[in-house]
C-alpha cells in the first residue's frame, strides 16, 4: 500500500489568491508513506515547507528520515528546500536521488540555490545529514518499496518515477510532473519515445502527470516542456491507468477552470469507452493504492 498527501500541485510559480484557493497555489510536493510508514518525497517545491512543519510535529522529537526525488533541477521543483524545517534539525537525516546522468548537476544546484548571492543560509549550515543519489533505468530497491525512473521530455531533461510497495508486486504511482507529450522537434527523442513511455506507465494505480495547457495554449508554448489535457488523458488510456491525477497546474489557472478541465478530461475518457478516472490534484488531497 501506498498513500500520497499532496503538499504543492502548481506548474513555474507559486500562486496564491481567492482564485486558487481549492486546488492550491504552492508549487510541487507529494508525501508518499509506503506500508512500513518509511517517508518518500516527490519535488521539493514551496509545498514542502508545509510538510516539514507537519513533519516536525507528529515526529514528537523523533528523528525524521526519508527519500527526497527530485525531477529535475528548476526552481519551482526545489525552491522550498531551504524552508523545510527537517534538514536544520540535527538527527535528521534525507537522501536526495536525480537522475544519473546528472548526479553532480542535482548536488551543486541544491547548494548554489542557498549561495549568499541569493539565499542568507549556506547549505553547510544544514545540520541534518543529506545524501545524494542517482537513480535511472532498472528498479532499485528502498525502505520497504521498489522504484525505477525513465527519462521525459522537458528543457534541460527531467526524470519520471514509478514506485511499488514492498516487492513491487502492487499497484503502481508513476509520477511525472514535467512532460512534454506533444510533437515538436525541440528533443532528441527515439522515434519510440512514446511506445517506452506508455510501457513504463503501464496499468499503474495512479499517474500523477502535468497537463499544464489547453490545445489552444499549447500552441503558443510548444518546446516549453509540457502538456496538453487531451494528451495526457491520451497517455493514460493507452496506458490503462486506473486512476489519471492532473498536476502541474498552469499558474494562472482558476479553481473553476480546473474543474472544467477535469470533466473535458472525463468526458474524453467516456468518448474512448475508457475506465480510467481523471481528477485534479489539490493540496491537502490523500490519496492510497
Amino acid at each position: 500500500m501506498l498513500r500520497l498527501h499532496f503538499w504543492g500541485t502548481r506548474g513555474s510559480i507559486p500562486s496564491p489568491g481567492s482564485q486558487t484557493v481549492r486546488y492550491g497555489g504552492n508549487t510541487p510536493c507529494v508525501e508518499v508513506r509506503t506500508s512500513e510508514g518509511w517517508l518518500i518525497i516527490l519535488d521539493a517545491g514551496t509545498g514542502i515547507r508545509e510538510l516539514g512543519r507537519s513533519l516536525i510535529d507528529r515526529a514528537n522529537g523523533a528523528p525524521i528520515q526519508g527519500d527526497i526525488f527530485l525531477s529535475h533541477g528548476h526552481w519551482d521543483h526545489i525552491q522550498g528546500l531551504p524552508f523545510f524545517a527537517p534538514i536544520f534539525q540535527r538527527g535528521n537525516h534525507f537522501t536526495i536521488w536525480g537522475a544519473q546522468t546528472t548526479e553532480a548537476r542535482v548536488e551543486r544546484i541544491v547548494r548554489d540555490q542557498m549561495s549568499p548571492v541569493v539565499f542568507p543560509v549556506s547549505f553547510e549550515e544544514i545540520a541534518a545529514s543529506i545524501d545524494f543519489r542517482s537513480v535511472l533505468g532498472d528498479s532499485l530497491e528502498g525502505r520497504g518499496y521498489t522504484v525505477s525512473a525513465t527519462e521525459v521530455r522537458h528543457p534541460g531533461g527531467a526524470m519520471g518515477y514509478r514506485f511499488a510497495d514492498g516487492n513491487g508486486r502492487g499497484p503502481a504511482l508513476v509520477y511525472i510532473s514535467d512532460n512534454e507529450l506533444g510533437a515538436t522537434e525541440k528533443y532528441d527523442s527515439p522515434g519510440h519515445w512514446r511506445d517506452d513511455l506508455v510501457r513504463f506507465v503501464r496499468d499503474a494505480g495512479v499517474l500523477v502527470h502535468d497537463a499544464m495547457y489547453t490545445r489552444e495554449e499549447y500552441d503558443h508554448h510548444r518546446g516549453w516542456g509540457h502538456s496538453t489535457y487531451h494528451d495526457v488523458v491520451a497517455l493514460a488510456l493507452d496506458a490503462n491507468v486506473e486512476r489519471l491525477v492532473l498536476f502541474h497546474h498552469k499558474p494562472e489557472r482558476s479553481d473553476d477552470e480546473v474543474d472544467q478541465r477535469v470533466d473535458e478530461c472525463k468526458a474524453l475518457v467516456r468518448a474512448r469507452g475508457g475506465t480510467t478516472d481523471v481528477i485534479a490534484a489539490s493540496e491537502g488531497m490523500t490519496l492510497t493504492l
